[in-house]
């Protein structure tokens, strides 16, 4: 069964990508830790990311730092773009990046932020356009 993320690149359910290539795909999370919170993933389905081959490995990280470029010079106030490879949530390699001026603003334990759709455009927008 395809995963959440499949059904994304696929286009069949809506998100508010900010970088794409033939390889990944980056988009706004629907539950932010804080605002510009994005997820880079390969087009296609592996679970676990450290199954992924060496080559696709390296070239997924120097595509999410290109889109950390896009997420500090939109969000310029935060301090450093945080990194986290959890896993657990969707059955699809991914990466995390969060921009964070503290160690607790990547506590996934937080409260998640609530933004509505026009926010979550904007930002989409102010981070794809750098």
């Amino acid at each position: 069964m395809a995963s959440i993320f499949t059904k994304i690149i696929n286009r069949e359910i809506p998100a508010h990508i900010v970088a794409e290539n033939d390889q990944f795909l980056a988009f706004l999370d629907i539950s932010p830790l804080q605002k510009g919170h994005v997820l880079v993933i390969p087009k296609f389905e592996e679970d676990y990311i450290f199954d992924l081959e060496d080559e696709l490995l390296s070239q997924m990280m120097l595509f999410a730092k290109s889109v950390a470029k896009k997420i500090k010079n939109a969000f310029p106030a935060a301090n450093r773009i945080g990194v986290a490879v959890i896993g657990l949530e969707v059955p699809h390699a991914h990466i995390h990046l969060i921009p964070i001026n503290k160690m607790n603003d990547m506590n996934f334990a937080n409260a998640k932020l609530s933004l509505n759709e026009e926010e979550l455009k904007e930002i989409a927008a102010k981070i794809a356009s750098n």
